[in-house]
């Protein structure tokens, strides 16, 4: 089959004119996006009307009519678009002659490499199966004439319509619940990092399911923006066809540097931002739309059963219920009160979120729309009440994510806010992180509205999970950048120069607890001491404790567990004990536990390793706490490490420390390790053992298993990663070099970490693994044969080995 593109058969008139005549179209620089889609719209019509004429001629077939319907019948042919077309006929011509008739018009498009949905139907059989299926209904809603008998279609139009809006009780709720499973089968388009612009919530889907929705004459999408946002949307799925050459919705990562760039914007940061906010209007209106036709099929129900089972709820329609002053519930929403002036009641805003949020309402849209248009801007600093009202809306829960989109949707938020604007649909593109910048930040407040009561300022807590991002929109790093916006903000919304000073160090600090709890030595004194020394006072780290937490479990699945939030107690109850008075010790005195002297003893009395496991349920997966001792000498790390991963072991997280046990001769390593399986069950303790033994006399070759099971399974197209980042951190700890390896995690990591590290003659004291997402930050604590920390241009050498021994 031949595509398009390559068909450029000037001499004939027909199907090679039409590809020559769309392959100029298509690479003409000067015109794009809706021109270009009616242009080519165009450019079929002619074509097909061309191939229908002459074929229903020589066939001798009348009564009939070839119709465009789905989007080539709204006119909007993007590159690469099917083409959806109904051979209408009135049911008169021989069936041999319609079937020969529509082989004339199918296969030169197939023959051009076009896809095709195609049917051949009467108008009864067209309607009958619109009756039967809602997809057909939608699609012949927009049907448009391209060849033969008009009348033939006008007739199926007027009654399809008529079908249509008679039937919009049952089918409007079809549609709704059609609209909310392909939105939880392809996720929300405004936080993926490869979105599909067709089928995701948001997408050019939902844009056509509100089109039907006004055809019905029972409800309306709000049109501010929604056009814009349409054609915004299809104008990058058609330069996404003509970066990749094919059919596609999908806007994989390393297509959207080339798409931003055809569509003239800076990068693929700027793409996906245009992308999220056209997204964000048409899943909005989509929202407002579906309250608005439950509201009118709820008032349309005649009997108390069926209203029953629509789900009305609050306040019965007609009715007003105070919430709030000038705000009122109204048949489900929050709504101004009639005696409600905008213009003379600057708080009334936020006194609007903050009632909905609390009472679970939603806002309504002419209210919001009413605000921004007439409301009175606040001064700066906030008056008491304004400020209020924002911590109540901030500290409702689930009910703050709708209000404050809502609000934010009408630009009501930015102008509350002015540095909001920068983080507003900004994307993210660690896949660690569920949502946009701007949405983290409203999810980590409801995060932090279940810890209220944890601190002892729960104001400065909701406005700090708020701002702990807010330095995203800025270059440089997010949290320096932060913490000034922080404190001009807090300024703004009247808190004092004390807690505004929280605030930016809040901001300022917010990774540090779990940075270091996860890459640092918490043994060793200068690592509670330079946490102490950041946090200041008890009462900030209470909140910061609590923020750590409200923003890793906003961030996404991967960003906390038990595992985490047990390392972070523990530096937390460490640095609450130096705050509240109790000395740093100089030197680290980690006392072994029973388990560890009991392994340590029982390796040196063998000399040969050995291990404790303890498996264990936790919220995010099925863990296994491993224990290692094995008498001291080359190459532990590595092979343990190498072990692990030929058992298909994740590393979540490890620590490794020598022992000396009184009375006993010789040193023993001790290493625990938190892993999970990659799929099936644990293996077990004696085979891990077995093998381990192997490794360490040579017998078997872990490097050699671990390159061949990587070689059997090539890595899919897709983004290249950077390459892995070793640096040497300076002033972290007086006992070690701290070596900071960041790298995308793979099969045998810290193996060859392990190794590299060995080659370079150094000793690891110990080893933090931190591995979010794909990427993996692993810290390990080295030093001399001699136990003492590298001299920097030794570190300098060994942080070069081990990059060159990674990449």
């Amino acid at each position: 089959m031949t595509s398009v593109e390559d068909n450029t058969d000037t001499s004939d008139p027909g199907t090679g004119g039409y590809a020559a005549a769309r392959l100029r179209l298509l690479h003409e620089e000067s015109r794009s996006g809706p021109s270009r889609r009616s242009a080519l719209a165009g450019l079929t019509d002619d074509w097909l009307n061309a191939l229908f004429t002459t074929a229903a001629r020589e066939i001798g077939v009348r009564g009939a009519a070839l119709v465009a319907v789905g989007g080539y019948g709204r006119g909007e042919l993007s590159p690469r678009s099917d083409l959806d077309l109904l051979l209408l006929h009135d049911g008169k011509a021989a069936p041999a002659d319609l079937a020969r008739l529509a082989d004339r018009l199918w296969y030169p498009v197939w023959d051009l490499g076009l896809s095709l949905d195609h049917s051949v139907r009467t108008p009864g059989e067209a309607r009958k199966t619109a009756a039967e299926d809602l997809k057909v209904h939608l699609g012949l809603l927009d049907a448009r004439p391209v060849a033969g008998d008009a009348g033939l279609l006008a007739g199926l139009r007027t009654s399809v319509l008529a079908d249509w809006r008679n039937q919009a009780a049952k089918r409007l709720p079809q549609l709704h619940a059609l609209c909310r499973e392909r939105a939880e089968r392809s996720g929300e388009l405004r936080f993926l990092l490869e979105p599909d612009l067709k089928e995701a919530r948001g997408g050019l889907r939902d844009a056509a399911a509100l089109r039907a929705v006004a055809a019905s004459w029972l409800a309306d999408a709000p049109r501010e923006g929604l056009a814009d946002a349409r054609r915004r949307l299809l104008d990058t799925r058609d330069a996404l066809h003509l970066v990749t050459g094919r059919a596609g919705d999908r806007l994989a990562l390393q297509e959207q540097a080339q798409v931003a760039a055809r569509l003239g914007l800076a990068d693929a940061d700027a793409l996906l931002r245009e992308v999220y906010e056209a997204a964000r209007t048409v899943a909005y209106a989509a929202d407002v739309t579906w309250r608005e036709v439950g509201r009118v099929l709820r008032a349309r129900a005649a009997r108390p059963r069926l209203r029953g089972l629509l789900g009305g709820r609050g306040a019965p329609a007609g009715e007003r219920a105070p919430l709030a002053e000038g705000v009122v519930e109204s048949d489900g929403e929050a709504v101004l009160a009639l005696a409600a002036r905008p213009e003379r009641d600057p708080v009334l805003p936020l006194r609007l979120g903050a009632a909905a949020a609390q009472a679970g309402l939603p806002v309504s849209l002419h209210a919001v729309r009413r605000l921004a248009a007439h409301g009175r801007p606040l001064p700066v600093p906030w008056p008491g009440e304004a400020r209020e009202q924002l911590l109540t809306l901030l500290g409702a829960g689930e009910p703050t994510v709708g209000v404050w989109e809502a609000l934010e949707a009408e630009g009501i938020i930015s102008a509350l806010l002015p540095d909001w604007e920068r983080v507003r649909c900004r994307p993210q593109r660690n896949p660690v992180h569920t949502w946009t910048v701007d949405r983290h930040l409203v999810e980590t407040a409801v995060r932090a509205s279940a810890m209220t009561r944890r601190v002892g300022r729960p104001d400065l807590l909701l406005m700090a999970a708020l701002l702990h991002d807010i330095g995203k929109g800025w270059p440089g790093d997010h949290s320096v950048v932060g913490e000034t916006i922080a404190r001009d903000t807090a300024l703004r919304v009247g808190f004092d120069a004390a807690d505004a000073d929280v605030l930016g160090a809040l901001v300022r600090h917010h990774l540090l607890l779990v940075e270091t709890a996860t890459r640092r030595d918490l043994d060793d004194p200068a690592t509670v001491r330079a946490v102490a020394e950041a946090v200041g006072s008890p009462g900030t780290l209470e909140l910061l404790h609590a923020l750590t937490e409200a923003d890793a479990l906003a961030t996404g699945p991967a960003a906390w567990s038990a595992w985490r939030a047990s390392l972070v107690a523990d530096l937390v109850a460490r640095v609450a004990a130096v705050l509240g008075g109790a000395p740093v010790p100089d030197e680290p005195d980690p006392a072994p536990s029973a388990e560890e002297e009991r392994l340590a003893v029982e390796a040196l009395r063998t000399g040969e390793p050995v291990l404790a496991l303890h498996a264990r349920q936790e919220e995010d997966a099925v863990g296994v706490e491993l224990a290692v001792a094995v008498p001291d000498q080359p190459g532990v790390l590595p092979a343990v490490a190498g072990v692990l991963a030929l058992h298909r072991l994740t590393v979540r997280a490890a620590d490794l420390r020598s022992l000396e046990l009184p009375d006993r001769l010789g040193e023993v390593l001790v290493l625990r390790w938190r892993v999970a399986a990659e799929y099936g069950s644990l293996p077990e303790a004696a085979r891990l053992r077995s093998d381990l033994i192997r490794v360490l006399d040579g017998s078997l070759d872990v490097s050699a298993k671990l390159a061949e099971r990587e070689a059997a399974y090539p890595r899919r197209r897709g983004v290249v990663p950077p390459p892995p980042r070793v640096r040497a951190v300076p002033g972290v700890s007086s006992l070690a070099t701290v070596l900071e390896v960041r790298a995308p995690d793979a099969v045998g990591l810290l193996h060859r970490i392990g190794r590299a590290l060995e080659g370079a003659g150094v000793r690891v004291r110990s080893a933090h693994v931190s591995t979010l997402g794909a990427n993996a930050v692993d810290s390990l604590y080295v030093t001399t044969a001699e136990g003492k920390p590298l001299a920097p241009s030794e570190a300098t050498k060994v942080t070069e080995a081990l990059a060159a021994a990674l990449s």
